[in-house]
């Protein structure tokens, strides 16, 4: 099959998405060719750098505005109408790399390029079959159009909130968040302990996602001055200044420090953790089921990551934490009492889609072959 994956850069976890489904496809499927494009970046650099730019500053400054514009997106008409009229624009040139790479499948993982699709299936400019999938445990009006072939969700949960918003049952499928198939499996720990130079202590692992954001500092600051005997891997993503910053004042510690950049080793990382403290991000919170690591959800921008927390706490999964002061108290507690730990693994797993990437990439291959079938 020939698949195109169109995604947008805001944030990574989009991009992450794509790569999971397309890994799998160029494995399990040889002689397949695969094409990721950053779609907006692909159709103006200075609109993406704009947008994107936009987003990114909106989460960093002003999160409570963001939080309300993705409620308003929810429940104004007004705001789709703009959405589909600056897609329709957009989505010329995009139907121009369609045309020169001929997918049999066309994959959305974000809502942009997904309204773009929408746009050319309507004029009869893409007649391959879209998939949307959504990479948060929560639906949105902005994924719902009448003319998409197939929705990827994260479980049964959104696909009936996507019911309820008019899309028909037999075109969701519940496959899970696609996630990289290295979280499917757990690695020794103590192998790894001596590969990273680490000690077989109680594990914490602060994340902010790519971006390093969540005031992963006062995290980490607050953890550092815990009376318990812990082991902290800090990953800061892109965000090298907040890197330097956390290896100064983890300068002058006792404890057992690892501080990570970008890195591909984050499934080997939360291999040997005993607990993640994240802001809820979907690629984020499915890895981390998938390895049945409990969180300390802290930090939480409104709009999808305020939905993400509020499923994975009603879920047992993890706990959320408002005030940065009470980290020290909450892990103390945790730690004091191992079957609350176990506790949350166990739901952890329940919640796990480890084979969601596989299981995205066999679906795909239906739908293509199907539609070449129908093609010839």
């Amino acid at each position: 099959m020939d698949v195109l994956f169109l995604s947008v850069s805001t944030g990574g976890g989009h991009l992450k998405a794509a790569e999971a489904i397309k890994n799998v496809v160029e494995e399990k499927y040889p002689g397949s060719r695969t094409l990721i494009v950053d779609t907006l970046d692909y159709i103006n650099p200075a609109v993406n750098k704009l947008i994107v730019g936009g987003y990114l500053g909106l989460l960093k400054s002003t999160p409570r505005v963001y939080g309300k514009l993705y409620d308003l997106a929810e429940s104004k008409e007004g705001l789709h109408e703009l959405y589909t009229a600056a897609n329709t624009l957009l989505a010329i040139k995009l139907g121009r790399l369609i045309d020169d790479f001929m997918p049999s499948i066309i994959i959305c993982t974000h809502i942009f390029p997904l309204r773009m699709l929408s746009c050319l299936k309507r004029r009869g400019k893409a007649k391959m079959p879209v998939v949307a999938v959504i990479t948060d445990y929560v639906s949105h009006s902005l994924w719902v159009h009448n003319n998409i072939n197939a929705y990827i969700v994260p479980n049964d949960q959104v696909k009936n909130e996507m019911i309820m918003r008019g899309i028909p049952a037999e075109l969701i499928y519940p496959c899970g968040i696609p996630i990289d198939k290295r979280f499917a499996r757990k690695k020794n720990r103590d192998s790894l302990l001596r590969e990273l130079g680490l000690e077989d202590r109680f594990t914490v692992l602060i994340m902010g996602g790519s971006l390093g954001l969540g005031k992963l500092y006062s995290v980490f600051d607050a953890l550092l001055n815990s009376s318990r005997d812990i082991q902290i891997i800090a990953i800061t993503g892109y965000n090298e200044k907040l890197k330097k910053q956390l290896e100064s004042i983890s300068s002058m510690s006792d404890k057992k420090i690892r501080i990570f950049s970008y890195t591909d080793k984050i499934s080997d990382l939360m291999d040997i953790s005993d607990l993640i403290i994240t802001k809820p991000g979907g690629m984020t919170s499915a890895e981390a089921l998938a390895k049945g690591l409990p969180m300390l959800i802290t930090s939480v921008i409104p709009g999808q990551e305020e939905r993400n927390a509020r499923f994975l706490v009603n879920n047992g999964a993890a706990v959320k934490i408002s005030d940065h002061s009470s980290i020290n108290s909450v892990l103390d507690n945790i730690i004091a009492n191992p079957s609350c730990i176990e506790s949350m693994r166990k739901r952890a797993y329940k919640l796990a889609k480890p084979n969601s990437a596989e299981d995205i990439a066999a679906l795909l291959e239906e739908l293509s072959q199907k539609y070449m079938a129908e093609a010839n």
